[in-house]
């Protein structure tokens, strides 16, 4: 670096001024400085040029003195940069500031208005596309005063020479002496929420959406990592929230008379989201005109004040993924055909790695013995994981076909009717044994036993699990389904005008989310009788509920509930939201519970068993009538199949509600195993167990017992759990080839699951109805467990799928859309029972509609309409 300074050049520059170069502002000012004169939301401002830093090193040979320093840095030795930056921070101390220097900084100030301002280091070095160097210089927050403007300017300099940036500069190479400090004052907004906007997912690489993290407070809780935010994903083109996550924000930056602080965030704020959806969709508007002014993806630094916002910085994203383009769905048979559906239907994610690699195998090998034990050939492979999601084979080939032709007459005319008879009894055998092994396994003494006991323990959890599926695959469920199906047939054609629907025969039974709805219910006006605890419950989170009753105030009333609550969760808390053990339980997560025990201690909200009773009564009046009609062969055909309805109906939704009957005792197996291999140092944390492969794990565990070092794999999990979020974002087709080859056994799926009839129109989205009724009230789009919080009474519940976990949110919604099912799906059956609309099986529902929008949902005919706002 030339330590001489050229008389002509300014110590200072306005914020907007086009001389702000690179070599003169750094690389945050010279980006403010293009921000402001294109007229974004940038505070006032000036700049510190390069040259004044130049000026101040250039006295007493301090420039040379500094340089003399750095040369015995070595790279590869941190405790150099330490020395270093000790004895250049005491050089820097030393030396007076240059008149001139101090006396332009301060007349800039003065022009500014001598406010509070915010000062800002900016190196030459950061910010820039090809060097992500943000951060290694310092930022003053808070700043009064011409004599505390000069401080922190000093600062900000030294903080040129700290031992980060010096070992930044040793490790890649950068050359001290070409390096300078400006620095950017600007009045400093106080804001009342701040945090940064990507215009670009960083994980992803998808540049379709800008992905906003939202705090209260100023912007340093987040930028250094102190506080977890809001995040929102809003929709480049249509300016939509495509997701929100509102987060628990404990802790914020506030000003102080003296600089900032930390202070928790008020209690009645924490989980309130930091911006408004207007404010959300603004701020993503002036990310993309900073995305466009610079033709880059951007990496932006923003506030809020005043319900105006502000943009502080602006630098290109490095290290950013490509773009992903269209999902590669790579099939293992390149000839083959696959579909989602039955079990697939529960795993609407893309799997785990675990769960791919350990229970889908286990669900192969059941699936192959039940086609075997009822005579029927079927694929040696059955199972199939593409792009991470599971498919099914259907890759009938016309051996294969004649193959079962021959086994079909026996088939139909004895193993099928035997299997519908004895559905209910083979369903209870095989629930017994799949719970008996989970019981008997979660009382082992986890910590006590060899890894490797633990890896069998879940394997033999899995094997029982998918062994009980098969059961009501092969049992339970279909016979729900055709006795409802055959039952509605037949009666329709002995139906009178002024006779109720078919539906009405097979509502008001128990089942095992009914029963947990009411037990919820009964929960809820237990509390209400207790003085001030709704009021305390209204304010506890997700997490305080499954706290321990002696972690609370001591009031006995509370340590009460707590004990109940948590009774509550061992009966009911194992029903899956998504059939992966990588996912958590109701039990671990019971935010649907907590959104609908709140909704129970409103006035308004009604005792489930009155619901119940009144269906039980429309259905024995429907009974009767249908029982009194004249005799004849369709009348006894009639009655004949709706006892049958009527004894299956509960039965498909008690056999659905224990399909993970077993995962809480599996999952503390692998929270066992992922203890292990945290402490080993062989993943990071205790979930990361699920993100290894089934051979991985066995390894690892192989390696626990015989006190050798597991494999490190930290970076894989990484990875691994990069790809998954990049799997998630892509809707996986229900067939597959998706061109020219999605006919299978003669059906044509032209659509994801939604039914045949004209295509959507921009305002209209076509799905299967589910339950009648017609409401019109606001979408509210619900992806998975980690969003049930989100859900308010009166909304339309918009969901991929439902399963029986899923039931809670039925007591809130005024009507029920999802992506996934049919007519005889859970959700069908349960919008039912709570006589709201269904329109089921859109394929695109979640992607197409806004949380927030009015919508209308039409479940006699199965169409959803957005009317013009």
């Amino acid at each position: 670096m030339n330590s001489s300074v050229p008389q002509d050049d300014s110590y200072t520059l306005p914020l907007a001024d086009p001389a702000a170069t690179l070599d003169r502002a750094g690389g945050k000012g010279s980006s403010l400085a293009r921000m402001a004169a294109a007229r974004l939301p940038v505070p006032p401002g000036f700049h510190v040029t390069t040259t004044a830093y130049r000026r101040f090193v250039a006295a007493a040979g301090l420039h040379d003195r500094i340089l003399a320093v750095a040369a015995r840095v070595a790279a590869d030795q941190p405790e150099t940069w330490a020395e270093a930056a000790a004895e250049i921070a005491e050089l820097i101390a030393a030396q007076e500031f240059p008149d001139e220097v101090a006396e332009e900084i301060g007349a800039a100030y003065k022009h500014l208005g001598e406010v509070a301002v915010a000062v800002r280091s900016s190196a030459t070095a950061e910010d820039l596309p090809e060097m992500s160097f943000a951060g290694q210089q310092e930022t003053y927050l808070n700043i009064h005063g011409a004599d505390a403007v000069l401080a922190a300017v000093r600062r900000c300099w030294a903080s040129l020479w700290t031992d980060r940036a010096i070992g930044y500069r040793a490790r890649n190479d950068i050359d001290s002496g070409e390096v300078a400090l400006a620095v950017v004052v600007q009045e400093l907004v106080p804001a009342d929420a701040a945090g940064i906007a990507f215009t670009a997912d960083p994980l992803t690489g998808a540049r379709d959406e800008v992905l906003i993290n939202a705090a209260w407070g100023l912007g340093e809780a987040v930028v250094g990592g102190q506080v977890t935010p809001d995040t929102f994903v809003v929709a480049k083109a249509s300016g939509a929230i495509v997701r929100e996550e509102i987060a628990d924000k404990q802790i914020m930056t506030i000003r102080t008379p003296d600089g900032t602080r930390e202070e928790p965030v008020p209690a009645d704020r924490r989980e309130r989201p930091a911006l408004r959806p207007e404010q959300a969709a603004e701020l993503a508007r002036i990310a993309v005109r900073i995305e466009t002014f610079y033709g880059q993806p951007m990496d932006i630094e923003w506030v809020l004040h005043e319900q105006r916002l502000f943009v502080v910085q602006a630098r290109p994203i490095t290290a950013l993924p490509e773009a992903p383009g269209d999902a590669q769905w790579e099939l293992p048979d390149p000839k083959g055909k696959y579909t989602r559906g039955s079990v697939m239907e529960l795993l609407p994610e893309p799997l785990s790695p675990l769960f791919a690699t350990l229970a889908i195998p286990a669900w192969e090998r059941a699936t192959l013995a039940h086609y075997r034990e009822i005579a029927l050939p079927y694929f040696d492979r059955p199972l199939a994981v593409i792009n991470g999601y599971g498919y099914y084979n259907v890759n009938y080939t016309p051996a294969l076909l004649a193959r079962m032709m021959v086994a079909q007459p026996r088939f139909l005319a004895r193993t099928l009717p035997r299997y519908l008879r004895t559905a209910p009894e083979r369903w209870q055998a095989a629930r017994r044994r799949y719970r008996d092994t989970a019981a008997r396994l979660t009382a082992l003494d986890r910590t006590a036993v060899p890894a490797a006991r633990l890896l069998d323990g879940v394997r033999e959890i899995v094997a029982e699990a998918a062994d009980y599926y098969l059961v009501i695959q092969g049992g339970a469920l279909p016979a729900a389904y055709l006795s409802e199906s055959l039952f509605t047939k037949v009666y329709n054609t002995i139906k009178r005008a002024d006779d109720p629907p078919a539906t009405t025969f097979l509502l008001g039974f128990d089942s095992k989310p009914i029963l947990a709805e009411q037990a919820l219910y009964d929960l809820a006006q237990w509390v209400r009788t207790q003085p001030g605890l709704a009021d305390r419950i209204e304010g506890w989170s997700a997490e305080s509920l499954t706290h321990a009753p002696d972690e609370g105030t001591g009031d006995a009333a509370e340590a009460e509930f707590r004990e109940r609550f948590r009774a509550h969760l061992e009966t009911y808390g194992d029903m899956v939201y998504d059939l992966d053990f990588a996912k958590p339980l109701p039990a671990d997560d019971p935010a649907a519970l907590i959104q609908t025990l709140r909704y129970f201690l409103r006035d308004e909200a009604a005792d489930p068993a009155a619901r119940r009773s009144a269906a039980g009564r429309r259905r024995a009046e429907a009974v009767g009538t249908l029982e009194a009609r004249r005799p004849g062969p369709r009348h006894a055909l009639a009655l004949r199949l709706l006892h049958w309805a009527q004894a299956a109906a509960p039965l498909r939704e008690n056999a659905l509600a224990d399909v993970g009957a077993g995962w809480p005792a599996a999952r503390r197996l692998l929270s066992e195993l992922g203890r292990r291999l945290t402490a080993a140092g062989a993943v990071t944390t205790v979930d990361d167990v699920y993100w290894l492969e089934a051979a991985e794990l066995e390894a690892a565990v192989a390696a626990l017992d015989a006190t050798a070092a597991p494999q490190d794999s930290r970076s894989a999990v990484a990875e691994r759990r990069a790809v998954w979020r990049r799997q998630r974002t892509q809707r996986p087709p229900v067939a597959l080839p998706v061109q020219g080859g999605n006919r299978i056994l003669g059906i044509e799926f032209t659509r994801d699951h939604a039914p045949e009839g004209d295509a959507d129109s921009g305002d209209t989205i076509k799905g299967t109805p589910g339950s009648p009724g017609k409401v019109t009230a606001p979408a509210r789009i619900i992806h998975g467990p980690s969003e049930f919080d989100r859900m308010r009474p009166g909304d339309v519940l918009v969901a991929p799928m439902t399963t029986p976990a899923w039931t809670p949110l039925f007591a809130l919604a005024s009507a029920i859309v999802t992506d996934v099912g049919g007519a005889l799906s859970h959700s069908s059956i349960v919008a039912r029972e709570y006589h709201i609309p269904a329109v089921l099986g859109t394929g695109t529902a979640t992607e197409r509609l806004q949380t927030g929008r009015l919508i209308v949902v039409d479940g006699d005919t199965g169409v959803i309409t957005v009317p013009e706002s």
